[in-house]
């Protein structure tokens, strides 16, 4: 459940391994904070999606320092920061380009909007339970899911050439 979740913010195996660690130490030493005002697995998704969301945020701050110091290897014309293929179990190779735009797309948009639909359409969680998650209201997390799919269609049509 939470490695797919990180699956779902990063489209990495070894970065959602990464997050899905740090998500069972926090547990781990923090389950003492546990009030049980929700259930365990929705303090523990609220966890994930934090962790995930900090994880993209600190890979940012990386790449633009990188950008800052230098795009090349010193001793060669290789670049120092390739983006990472999407590497995400049971896709169909000819899918492959076409789904990596389209996470392209859903990391560009903001982190509320992306959580709700990571949520609700990815990890196939209803509105409820995206609403306990969220600690938003189910009208709130409607109005989330439909922002993210005007703004994902607009991003998708410009990225066809289409205006």
């Amino acid at each position: 459940m939470v490695y797919n979740l990180a699956l779902s913010y990063v489209q990495n195996r070894e970065e959602a391994e990464e997050i899905t660690q740090d998500v069972f130490l926090q547990v781990h030493f923090k389950i003492n904070t546990f009030k049980g005002a929700s259930s365990l697995s929705t303090w523990i998704y609220r966890i994930g999606i934090n962790k995930s969301l900090d994880f993209i945020k600190a890979k940012q701050r990386k790449k633009r320092f990188a950008q800052l110091t230098s795009l090349f290897y010193d001793d060669s014309s290789d670049l120092r920061h390739d983006a990472q293929g999407f590497d995400h179990p049971g896709i169909q190779l000819e899918q492959k380009e076409a789904l990596e735009r389209l996470f392209h797309h859903i990391n560009e948009l903001p982190s509320k909007q992306r959580t709700a639909l990571i949520l609700t359409k990815i990890e196939q969680k209803s509105q409820s339970e995206a609403s306990e998650i969220m600690e938003l209201s189910i009208k709130a997390i409607e109005s989330l899911i439909q922002r993210a799919k005007v703004n994902l269609d607009k991003k998708i049509t410009l990225d066809k050439g289409i205006y």
